[in-house]
């Protein structure tokens, strides 16, 4: 009798154990569930040779990875941007070919390597080169960021990175209202049009949760009034010819 109550009392415990832990998993999944609902959607509609997107990611984009601010955005970066696709299907880049080389490896890198950290350095690096006028060099990012370039290599000359990029400018001319300009930045698919820069007070106004990040407490974000104040957008237009 006294062995047939300790064999109930053991399995009493083991269903207490497992409830328990099928409780506490739910509660986690909820947790993790919650907080990505929670996160704001940061898009950028952006072409590589546009000289103010290239200034855009390496001067005020990168705080949301320099800053606590990643931590409650979805961040997606499309590289489209103000390319026409002429009656033939040619593809008209408004920054020459090297632009579309470059929209194409950067479509590539973001597919090939989803973790938003990752691609971002590696855009992060080719358009820095750009801002030096050392844009033909983007190469040198796979060694400066450590990344694999054959995946990447591959993706460019099989066809990939192309329909990709497809799917970017149908994402892009579905824009609504449509972009009319780029950097086109936008926050839970509200643009910013010309308030672009000052993203970082948009996000912090957009989120509901309740784990501020530090960077929505600290006086984030400083508004440009120079920038702002111009009377000339800093910005590349649709439908104007680049040399």
């Amino acid at each position: 009798m006294a062995c047939e109550k300790q064999v109930w009392g053991l399995i009493l415990t083991c269903f207490l154990i497992i409830w328990w832990v099928c409780e506490a998993k739910v509660s986690v999944s909820s947790t993790i569930t919650n907080d990505n609902e929670e996160k704001v959607n940061l898009s950028l509609y952006y072409e590589s040779l546009c000289p103010f997107c290239a200034n855009f990611i390496v001067n005020q984009l990168v705080k949301v990875f320099k800053t606590d601010l990643i931590s409650i955005v979805n961040l997606r970066l499309v590289p489209w941007g103000n390319t026409q696709i002429s009656p033939n299907n040619t593809w008209i880049c408004q920054h020459g070919v090297d632009e579309c080389r470059l929209d194409v490896a950067e479509a590539c890198a973001i597919k090939l390597w989803p973790s938003v950290e990752t691609h971002f350095k590696f855009i992060y690096c080719i358009e820095r080169l750009h801002l030096m006028n050392r844009h033909t060099e983007w190469q040198s990012c796979f060694g400066a960021t450590g990344l694999n370039p054959t995946p990447l290599r591959n993706c460019y000359t099989n066809g990939l990175g192309y329909q990709i990029e497809k799917e970017y400018a149908g994402e892009t001319a579905r824009l609504n209202p449509p972009h009319r300009f780029v950097p086109w930045v936008l926050v839970n698919n509200q643009p910013l049009q010309e308030d672009y820069q000052n993203f970082i007070a948009y996000i912090c106004r957009a989120y509901r949760g309740h784990k501020i990040p530090q960077a929505c407490k600290s006086g984030f974000p400083e508004i440009n009034s120079s920038e702002i104040g111009t009377s000339t957008p800093q910005v590349c237009n649709v439908g104007e010819v680049k040399t």
